[in-house]
C-alpha cells in the first residue's frame, strides 16, 4: 500500500498551484510606481514616497494607519447565490473606509482567503473583486495568502480577512478631537445593507420567511440576491477629494464609517468631551431594503438603527462655514448626501430623532 499524501487529506497542491498562477495579473493591475515588484517573494514591497519629483508626496511627519476587517456572514449569501466576484469589493471597503476616517491615504492592501478545498475558479472570482476594490480605492493589492483547510470549513464554505495600511501627515490626522459646537453633520448615502448585520438578514429572509436567493421582490424591484449582494460603497476617492481641496484641519473635524452599531454608536466613538450630536433621521431616505427587512422580521425600529446603517454609510463633522460647499463636492463626485445633524454642547452622546 502506498503512503498517504497531502491530496489524501483534502489539499491538492497541483490545483493550488493552478490557482496561484491566476492571481498575479489581478494584483499587477492595482500597482502604482510606489510598488517594487517581487513576484514569488515572501513579502510585498512599497515605497512610502515617489522617486519622481513630479509625484513626490513630501511627507513631513508621516503616521501609518492600519485597519483589518472581514465580510462576515454576507459570505453565506454569496455562496448561496454562487456569486463571488463582489464580496472582495466589500472586503476592501470595510478596511479602506475605516482608514480614511483618520484622513489617511490608503497605500496597500493584503488579503487572506481561507477555503474548504482547492477551487481556482472561485478563488479567481473572489480576488477579482478584491482587485476591483483596490483599483477603486487607488491602493495596491500588495500580497495575500490562501489557506486550504478541509477540516475547518464545510465543503464550499470560505472566509475572508483584509488588511489595509495607509498614511497621513501628523498635522492632517483626523481623530475627532476638533469636533466643536456648531459643526454640521453630513451623511453620505450607503449602497444598502453594506456588510453588517447579515446574521439578522439571513435569519429574517431565509430562516423565518423561507425565501430564496433568486426570488424577485416587487418592493425592491430586484431579486433578493441582487439586493443583498450589492457591494459596500468605497468612499476613499470622495474623502481624498474633499481633504485635498481643504488642506487645513479647521474644515473637516471628524469622519465616522457607519458599520455595526449604526449611526449613533459609530459617531459617538469619535466625539470629544463636552459635545453631543443631534441627528434628524427624517433628513435622509431609507433604502427600500431596510423597511422590507423590518416588515418581514417585525424588527423594532431601535434594533434596526442599532444593527444597520439605515442609509448612511459615512458621516462627516465639518465646519458650518464650509458645509454647503462640501455637500456640493460630494454630489459632484456622484454620491448622494444630506445635512443630517448638528453638534451641540453635551455629554459625548448621539441623539437620533424621527427614526420612525
Amino acid at each position: 500500500m502506498s503512503g498517504l499524501s497531502y491530496k489524501d487529506s483534502g489539499v491538492n497542491l497541483d490545483v493550488y498551484n493552478q490557482s496561484m498562477g491566476r492571481l498575479p495579473r489581478l494584483m499587477h493591475r492595482t500597482f502604482s510606481p510606489r510598488v517594487r515588484p517581487l513576484d514569488g517573494g515572501f513579502a510585498g514591497l512599497f515605497k512610502l514616497d515617489f522617486d519622481n519629483p513630479l509625484f513626490r508626496r513630501n511627507y513631513q511627519d508621516p503616521v501609518l494607519v492600519s485597519c483589518t476587517d472581514g465580510v462576515g456572514t454576507k459570505l453565506k449569501v454569496a455562496i448561496e447565490a454562487e456569486r463571488h466576484n463582489t464580496v472582495g469589493i466589500d472586503l476592501v471597503a470595510m478596511c479602506v473606509n475605516d482608514a480614511i476616517c483618520c484622513g489617511a491615504e490608503p497605500l496597500f492592501f493584503l488579503d487572506y482567503v481561507a477555503m474548504s478545498h482547492d477551487d481556482p475558479d472561485r478563488l479567481e472570482q473572489i480576488v477579482s473583486g478584491i482587485s476591483d476594490g483596490c483599483v477603486e480605492s487607488d491602493c495596491a493589492l500588495l500580497g495575500g495568502e490562501t489557506a486550504i483547510m478541509p477540516d475547518v470549513y464545510a465543503r464550499g464554505d470560505y472566509d475572508l480577512a483584509g488588511f489595509c495600511v495607509g498614511v497621513v501627515d501628523r498635522k492632517q490626522l483626523i481623530d475627532g478631537h476638533d469636533i466643536a459646537r456648531g459643526d454640521v453633520v453630513i451623511g453620505v448615502a450607503s449602497s444598502g445593507v453594506h456588510s453588517n448585520g447579515f446574521s439578522l438578514v439571513r435569519k429574517i429572509v431565509f430562516d423565518h420567511q423561507k425565501l430564496t436567493i433568486d426570488q424577485h421582490v416587487p418592493e425592491l424591484g430586484e431579486t433578493i440576491g441582487d439586493a443583498l449582494l450589492r457591494p459596500t460603497y468605497i468612499y476613499a476617492s470622495l474623502v481624498r477629494k474633499v481633504l485635498s481641496h481643504y488642506k487645513v484641519k479647521s474644515v473637516v473635524h471628524g469622519i465616522a464609517h457607519i458599520t455595526g452599531g449604526g449611526l449613533a454608536e459609530n459617531v459617538e466613538r469619535i466625539l470629544p468631551e463636552g459635545v453631543c450630536i443631534d441627528i434628524d433621521c427624517a433628513a435622509f431616505p431609507r433604502p427600500s431594503v431596510f423597511p422590507w427587512l423590518q416588515r418581514l422580521g417585525n424588527v423594532e425600529t431601535a434594533e434596526m438603527f442599532r444593527v444597520f446603517n439605515m442609509g448612511i454609510g459615512l458621516a462627516l463633522m465639518v465646519s458650518p462655514f464650509y458645509a454647503e460647499n462640501i455637500l456640493r463636492m460630494i454630489h459632484d463626485a456622484g454620491f448622494k448626501a444630506w445635512t443630517i445633524g448638528e453638534v451641540r454642547s453635551g455629554d459625548k452622546s448621539v441623539i437620533t430623532r424621527n427614526t420612525e
